[in-house]
């Protein structure tokens, strides 16, 4: 039976981990810190020991460290002159072509996406990236620059964002980009197949990132996107002044169209409008649903309900 998608993002999040470390984890840290591990013990244990069987069947280089302390522990990472391959010269359409004729004869398999990774290069390289994953096309840029502390300048949903990518992570079939946001004054996640076009980066070594930084808590589990159904485009008047802190809710991959009197009308794809309406409520008499216009009857039915 082929693995879950979660399943294949979390061995990937895992390897993502254990390459850009500079001392050895153990299991207690990684599985914290990884997400979708089950928070159980045993459970955990035996999941990160599938997922570390797993990466090194990819043949990937998992090296075992005994760490100081008076007890014995051991903690895991890859050296990454261990794992990735020396610079092979190919040009950007010959990787391209090497990219499309993995995925067309795999079919996405995680030892698919192993081998495209391995494709990154050695540390230090100045042209090739930390990694190719798939499919995302500004994924792998924004990867290495995540690696290399560098900010990036990208355009998203029609304008310019300049970041910090303190953390590059996915959740629900999507990988994103989380980091301070310069223009923002705040931190913000990016759905990395939503960047346009390419991805400027800067001087490497520019910012650290907060020691507690988790980049899933920034990545809100969005509960009008539980269900299997498609997700329908709902559009919501805010008023001047709380465009922000519907951004800060509904995130930034939204659609906004500002308008002259300083309100803004942001178009959110939903799937649960009941999860929807509790997040439309929360903004009282500051937002209003517009269309499509059953989800809007739905709510005014709901609140005539309560009166």
């Amino acid at each position: 039976m082929a693995d879950a998608p979660g399943r294949v993002e979390r061995v990937l999040n895992l390897l993502a981990m254990l390459l850009d470390t500079r001392r050895p984890l153990p299991r207690e840290e990684i599985v914290r810190d990884v997400a979708g591990y089950p928070s159980e013990v045993s459970a955990n244990r035996r999941a990160f020991e599938r997922d570390k069987e797993m990466l090194r069947g990819m043949g990937v280089p998992i090296t075992v460290e005994e760490l100081p302390g008076e007890t014995v522990e051991v903690g895991y990472r890859v050296r990454p002159e261990e794992y990735y391959l020396p610079d092979l010269a190919l040009s950007a359409e010959e990787t391209a072509a090497l990219r499309v004729a993995v995925n067309a004869i795999s079919l996405g398999s995680a030892s698919a996406e192993g081998a495209l990774m391995k494709l990154g290069g050695l540390e230090g390289a100045s042209e090739a990236p930390i990694a190719s994953l798939p499919l995302v096309p500004s994924l792998a840029t924004l990867f290495d620059a995540f690696r290399r502390r560098a900010p990036v300048t990208f355009d998203y949903r029609g304008e310019r964002r300049t970041v910090e990518p303190w953390g590059v992570t996915s959740k629900r079939g999507h990988w994103y980009v989380v980091g301070y946001d310069y223009a923002r004054e705040a931190v913000r996640s990016f759905r990395a197949d939503r960047v346009d076009g390419d991805v400027e980066v800067g001087a490497p070594g520019t910012f650290d990132a907060p020691d507690d930084f988790r980049p899933d808590d920034h990545v809100e589990e969005r509960a009008w996107m539980f269900g299997d159904d498609e997700p329908v485009p709902v559009a919501v008047l805010v008023d001047a002044g709380y465009l922000d802190g519907a951004l800060a809710v509904l995130g930034d991959d939204v659609i906004v169209e500002k308008h002259p009197d300083g309100r803004a009308t942001v178009t959110v794809p939903v799937v649960d409008t009941t999860g929807f309406r509790v997040v439309v409520l929360g903004f009282l008499e500051h937002a209003e649903v517009l269309r499509p216009p059953d989800v809007r009857a739905e709510i005014v039915t709901w609140l005539e309900q309560q009166t």
